[in-house]
């Protein structure tokens, strides 16, 4: 892997118009990669509004084939700008059954894979149960000609062991595309918590793993078709961390943001020696991981 590695981030409000929303993204995509961007890396679900705010069957016709004209955009934008990049689609696995998956597509617009989210929160406004079935392609990094790639997806971000499967499986960058942000209900106090609380473990696992990590979310307030919220509002706020936690770059929280980041991918070789955590780990002592809960 080269040593020095642009990537380039995209933190945008998405409208109800899909078309406007990837013709976008394709536009600031192609100024990134005008920038020298090698990866690019899109948040949660960037074609729609987040539509799991409510539970309603007809927005199932969101969902789109893995291949499809969709992933052939996305595909003919990779070859046409020589870049890596990281997509995130409803994907229309059988009728009645569909995942949230992050597709990655080689510089030569190929798939070189994907990842299909395997936390499924079912929460007030983010009803991704109704929508999602979890994952069952495990946690695999996904091998691209910029490195071997630890794509996960938002409620993903949470969870220490998904990051430290994905580092243990040879991942050389952790990548969570997102989608969270407040409610309206919440306190000032609460709010900052709660995006703090985000910021907070991410950067952990970055530490804990020796391994950089790029989040990316959305921004802006989506209103909830039904009424019964006031909607969420996006925290905005994605950032690349380095292998030690520390801030590469930071976005607002309330505006459309696109940067190209230069991540040193050799740092991480460094860090690891300084700090051996996976040298130290006691391997014979977490069987109690896999339990539920230890009575």
């Amino acid at each position: 892997m080269a040593r020095n590695l642009p990537i380039g981030i995209i933190q945008q409000q998405n409208t109800a118009d899909t078309t406007d929303n990837r013709n976008r993204l394709a536009a600031k995509m192609r100024k990134l990669a005008s920038q020298g961007a090698r990866l690019i890396v899109n948040q949660e679900l960037h074609d729609s509004l987040y539509f799991c705010q409510t539970e309603n069957v007809d927005l199932c016709d969101l969902a789109v084939a893995i291949p499809s004209e969709t992933t052939e955009f996305y595909s003919a934008l990779a070859r046409e700008l020589g870049v890596v990049i990281v997509t995130s689609l409803f994907e229309r696995r059988a009728p009645g059954l569909y995942h949230n998956t992050a597709v990655v597509f080689e510089a030569d617009g190929s798939i070189a894979g994907k990842y299909r989210k395997m936390h499924i929160p079912d929460d007030p406004a983010y009803y991704e149960k109704f929508y999602f079935t979890p994952g069952d392609l495990g946690f695999e990094p996904i091998d691209t000609s910029v490195g071997r790639l630890g794509v996960l997806v938002c409620w993903d971000q949470w969870y220490p062991e998904a990051a430290r499967l994905m580092a243990l499986r040879g991942a050389e960058v952790l990548i969570y595309p997102t989608a969270i942000g407040f409610e309206s209900s919440d306190t000032t106090d609460e709010q900052s918590r709660q995006r703090e609380a985000w910021i907070t473990v991410q950067r952990g696992h970055a530490v804990a793993n020796g391994l950089p990590v790029v989040s990316v979310n959305r921004v802006g307030l989506e209103p909830d078709p039904s009424g019964a919220t006031n909607g969420i509002t996006f925290w905005g706020s994605s950032f690349v961390a380095g292998p030690q936690g520390e801030f590469l770059f930071q976005a607002p929280a309330d505006r459309e943001v696109e940067a190209v980041v230069n991540v040193d991918m050799e740092r991480s070789e460094n860090v690891r020696r300084w700090w051996p955590f996976l040298r130290d780990r006691r391997i014979d002592s977490y069987k109690g991981l896999t339990s539920r809960f230890l009575d």
